[in-house]
């Protein structure tokens, strides 16, 4: 026998005995993309493969759970240490099975790296795999939470959590009420050569709005790579990025052609936002929301 059919024999009995040694009772219920998801009854062992998805999880007060993850969900507060790192792009499925997990919540931007269900065999071996879409809004994110607490039997967890999402997000929009002129933002995802940044039908752009500031680029939607010169046309007043450990973003901003016109750039209006918050879909984009809004309006969002 080959060595590669060695692994596959290997891969298939794991599977099997995976399969024979789960508990018969089911749950059934409709996942976030309209699929059917057959669930045991009880959950106890969790695999995460997003941080997203894993600070929500923490955030209802199940982190002990996980018992493997990617590399950034391992590094959060609330996770085991030690648990096994796992490449959710191309998983290990023998390594899964031998961890015999209750459910795998995955992340819509696992399933495209590939091109395919990287979890495909895992599923077919009887673990339940959950995949999570990035949600494009905050009341996505809402339903993220309320689904995923859903999942874990946390539902009044749940509820506690997305509550105190909005409470958070009432107080930033009440300072935002009486704010009668708007700033301009622009909001930069990646920097050149490939400039990114985004419109309408992302929660980035909401946040934006609920802080009272108008995004140059919001007669775009979704994530789009703007021209150099469409940002100096706008000439935005504040610059915002959510690039992570650039701290000579500020300068690099000020060096670029043209720039040294944009209003941002005159009145030393640009700032560096915490990445992980702003690009991880949970309830810490409150961290983010007030971040922005304190750059944008520092009078009013540092005002008791």
């Amino acid at each position: 026998m080959t060595a590669g059919r060695l692994r596959l024999a290997v891969f298939l009995a794991a599977a099997f005995f995976a399969g024979c040694g789960r508990a018969p009772e089911k749950n059934t219920l409709t996942g976030r993309a309209g699929e059917t998801i057959t669930l045991p009854k009880a959950i106890d062992t969790i695999i995460s493969t997003a941080p997203s998805n894993s600070e929500i999880i923490v955030g209802l007060g199940l982190g002990g759970k996980i018992i493997a993850a990617d590399e950034f969900s391992a590094a959060l507060d609330g996770i085991n240490k030690g648990i096994t790192l796992i490449d959710f792009s191309y998983p290990d499925g023998e390594t899964i099975i031998t961890l015999n997990p209750d459910i795998i919540i995955a992340a819509e931007h696992n399933r495209t790296v590939s091109g395919e269900d990287p979890f495909r065999l895992v599923g077919e071996a009887g673990i339940p795999v959950v995949y999570i879409p990035t949600s494009d809004s905050i009341e996505g994110i809402y339903g993220d939470i309320r689904f995923i607490a859903g999942l874990l039997g946390a539902e009044e967890q749940g509820e506690a959590l997305v509550a105190g999402m909005k409470a958070e997000i009432d107080a930033v929009a009440r300072k935002s009420a009486g704010i009668t002129e708007r700033k301009s933002v622009y909001l930069e995802l990646s920097p050149p050569p490939y400039l990114v940044s985004l419109g309408r039908k992302t929660y980035l752009h909401e946040m934006a709005e609920l802080i009272g500031a108008d995004n140059i680029f919001a007669g775009e939607e979704g994530w789009f790579s703007p021209s150099a010169e469409a940002v100096i046309s706008r000439n935005p007043d504040v610059i915002i990025t959510f690039l992570e450990d650039i701290d000579t973003f500020t300068a690099d901003v000020k060096a670029r052609p043209g720039f040294e016109h944009v209003g941002a750039v005159l009145n030393n209006r640009v700032f560096r936002i915490d990445a992980n918050s702003a690009s991880r879909p949970s309830q810490n984009i409150i961290l983010a929301l007030k971040q922005m809004a304190r750059a944008v309006y520092p009078d009013i969002y540092d005002a008791p």
